[in-house]
């Protein structure tokens, strides 16, 4: 490493691009203002260039800035997601767990958690199950699974903590070159119809409800259920869609058939969180969350923002 980049100066550039102030990014790292301003003088100079706007209220990234702010992300997830394999996820002790994943996680990052729980449930049987959160959820709550990672309907359940693990926003997805075609993002809207997630799956009722509140009305002929199936009419130029960056990602073998765009109406986002019963260890569904943030954070996040960086300020870990 250059002279004068250090993992505390990293960590201060990360507060600090999150924020846009000096208070905030000392507080997160438990510095005083003073040091933190000091890192980031350290920071720019090692690199020769200058990573935020100091003069601007609050603070914001450069064009270098944003740029190096990828790579600062990814080398820090993998040292904390190296760190946590080390030092938590201590589940030696259990003798049963049923866990529940929400089917945006199935191609990679499931079973990543799964590796690592594996190597601490050394004496304890294992369940997983991969569904809609619709369905997560009605586990959860009928008390099938102690621990759940799924899309949050914003209400509270009874006996049943929550952890927010990451703000997923929606945007658009359609056929890649349909908008250049019809002129723009509208124009294409107007010509294609939407492609609408399954109604009785919570991101179907969440999207659904968001446009009504606009009242904008699309005409639709086709209602999906199964994510995949739905990038893939997209692909074959049927029709658009409304997605998160985690859908979207997920369909990465479609990625050369689709592209994706703000939405040019009123942005709104899910959150997705980890549940648990409040019966159950706090410290499990603690340490199981810290690592699902590092493995979104590395996994999914990093690699989205490098291909929109237009989702810097939405797509985003929430501890």
């Amino acid at each position: 490493m250059l002279k004068g980049v250090t993992l505390r100066g990293l960590e201060v550039f990360e507060a600090l691009a999150a924020s846009g102030s000096v208070a905030q990014a000392a507080e997160v790292t438990g510095l005083s203002q003073p040091a933190v301003s000091q890192q980031m003088r350290n920071l720019e100079t090692a690199l020769g260039a200058d990573l935020m706007d100091h003069a601007r209220r609050p603070m914001v990234l450069t064009p270098a800035g944003r740029s190096f702010l990828t790579r600062t992300q990814s080398i820090l997830g993998q040292l904390r997601l190296a760190q946590n394999e080390l030092t938590v996820m201590d589940l030696s002790h259990l003798s049963t767990l049923n866990l529940g994943m929400i089917d945006d996680f199935d191609n990679d990052l499931t079973p990543r958690l799964v590796t690592l729980l594996a190597e601490s449930l050394t004496r304890c049987r294992f369940k997983l199950i991969s569904a809609p959160s619709h369905e997560i959820t009605a586990a959860m709550q009928a008390r099938h699974l102690h621990i759940a990672v799924a899309a949050s309907n914003g209400a509270q359940m009874t006996g049943i903590a929550e952890y927010p693990l990451v703000r997923d926003p929606f945007l658009l997805v359609c056929p890649r070159g349909a908008a250049q075609d019809a002129g723009s993002v509208e124009g294409m809207m107007q010509t294609l119809p939407l492609l609408r997630h399954d109604r009785d799956q919570f991101i179907g009722r969440q999207v659904e409800a968001h446009l009504m509140r606009l009242k904008l009305d699309f005409p639709g002929r086709f209602e999906i259920g199964t994510h995949l199936t739905l990038m893939t009419l997209v692909a074959r130029g049927l029709g658009w869609a409304i997605t998160t960056p985690l859908g979207y990602m997920r369909a990465h073998r479609l990625q050369d058939q689709i592209e994706a765009h703000p939405l040019p109406f009123k942005p709104f986002a899910r959150r997705i969180s980890l549940f648990a019963s409040v019966d159950w260890a706090e410290n499990v569904p603690r340490d199981v969350a810290r690592t699902m943030r590092h493995l979104v954070q590395d996994g999914v996040i990093t690699p989205a923002l490098q291909q929109m960086p237009w989702l810097q300020d939405g797509f985003r870990i929430e501890d």
